[in-house]
């Protein structure tokens, strides 16, 4: 039987996890997003097309895969349809290539509304939410009130629906905001509609059926691993499992089912949002990254918080995920530095630690080496055998200390500028 292998982010999210999907999904069947919602932005960039996926798997522009939205994933009709539409503008077969997981919950309107209710009266004190309803629509899961994408094949669909909206109008009254309008309910409706373009699917019997007639299956993440909400840097998190165990609950996939994890970084660390960052930059260094590396979130437009490489913290990835191989992105930003820093330890209350503590505070000071920088335009090379020697050094480097291989180097947002490393000499 073949195993599911799975992609994850080992940062805060934005690692650039939808260009590797879309490059690897030859190799695969089946593409299947596992957790997470449209505060996913993954950006695909090929043949002079820049597009933005948010629910939708990033293999979609592969006519070889079926993209399945698995039931650990939650869905805003709203949004799907404007992701479907652009995707018909395109002349992409999203009909026959496009499978929906009937267990997958719904993002209700009242539910994004709550969200920027409660993220509002947290005041300084604020997650950086992205206000798309994420985390109120998991409270109602996992507090068995939300409505799934199978119910809209049900009788009791319209009944379900207005039980959870009143809910949610009494929840907005204590917040003193504004309930759902008629306006909003008529366009979520009718977004609906565009679910039945599709084949709605027991997603957990689809996969494991595909894996027993000897399929490949990747199983793409969202977010990243330090926004996990169990290991990230609570309360400042997402609302889902973003690291690898989260495949196996949002997909239906047993542990021993699990085959190689790709684990996706940039050469240096980015965060939108609040929340603590070790190694932020706020001198010229962290606006050149920004600059470079057009740090601005692609769902929410906002500008990025950029900072050095953060060893610990990648380090503490590799391990709850299992990492088997590497894959370094936005590596040509950091062309042009004269020299790059990199965070080998914290010291945390004047202790010295290469282990991520309890709380990412304000406590936590990094300590770093310099390496030189490579000084090459890396955004032409079309292989991994001409790589400048200061830039093998950083890989090297890397490779030690995490003892993971980086099988991938990409040096452009264009499928094209991924350039693949042999990995034999390496060992975990």
């Amino acid at each position: 039987m073949k195993k599911v292998d799975v992609l994850l982010g080992l940062q805060w999210g934005d690692e650039g996890k939808g260009k590797i999907v879309d490059v690897l999904t030859p190799k695969y069947n089946v593409i299947a997003r596992f957790q997470g919602g449209p505060n996913a932005g993954h950006t695909l960039e090929f043949e002079g097309i820049k597009h933005v996926l948010h629910t939708i798997p990033s293999g979609i522009f592969r006519k070889n895969a079926v993209n399945v939205v698995g039931n650990g994933v939650v869905i805003d009709p709203i949004i799907f349809k404007r992701e479907i539409s652009a995707l018909d503008n395109l002349n992409v077969d999203v009909s026959a290539t496009l499978k929906i997981s009937k267990k997958a919950h719904l993002i209700l309107p009242t539910h994004r509304l709550l969200d920027a209710a409660s993220e509002a009266a947290k005041g300084n004190s604020k997650i950086g939410s992205t206000l798309k309803g994420i985390g109120p629509t998991y409270m109602d899961k996992t507090g068995r009130n939300g409505l799934r994408v199978g119910d809209f094949l049900t009788d009791k669909f319209k009944e379900k629906y207005n039980f959870l909206k009143e809910k949610h109008q009494q929840m907005l009254a204590q917040f003193g905001a504004e309930g759902v309008s008629a306006e909003m309910e008529a366009e979520w409706f009718e977004s609906m509609e565009t679910l039945k373009r599709f084949e709605l699917i027991d997603s957990e019997q689809y996969i494991n059926k595909r894996l027993v007639d000897g399929e490949p299956i990747l199983a793409e993440g969202a977010q990243g691993s330090l926004l996990d909400i169990d290991f990230g840097s609570y309360p400042f998190v997402t609302s889902s499992n973003t690291v690898c165990a989260g495949a196996c609950t949002g997909l239906g996939v047993a542990p021993n089912r699990i085959g190689n994890v790709i684990g996706i970084f940039k050469a240096y660390c980015t965060r939108v949002g609040s929340g603590p960052f070790p190694t932020e930059l706020f001198d010229d260094a962290g606006e050149k990254l920004c600059d470079i590396g057009h740090e601005y979130g692609s769902t929410t437009g906002r500008r990025r918080r950029c900072g050095w490489l953060d060893l610990p913290a990648l380090k503490y990835a590799i391990m709850i995920n299992g990492v088997t191989e590497l894959n370094m992105m936005k590596t040509d930003v950091l062309d042009t530095f004269d020299t790059i820093k990199v965070c080998t330890a914290y010291k945390v209350n004047g202790e010295l630690t290469d282990q991520m503590p309890f709380d990412l505070t304000e406590t936590v000071e990094p300590v770093y080496i310099e390496m030189k920088g490579w000084k090459t335009d890396l955004t032409g090379l079309a292989n991994g055998d001409n790589l400048p020697i200061e830039l093998q050094e950083y890989i090297s480097f890397i490779e030690e200390a995490t003892g993971v291989p980086i099988s991938v180097v990409s040096v452009g947002p264009d499928r094209e500028q991924t350039l693949f490393q042999d990995v034999t000499s390496v060992t975990a």
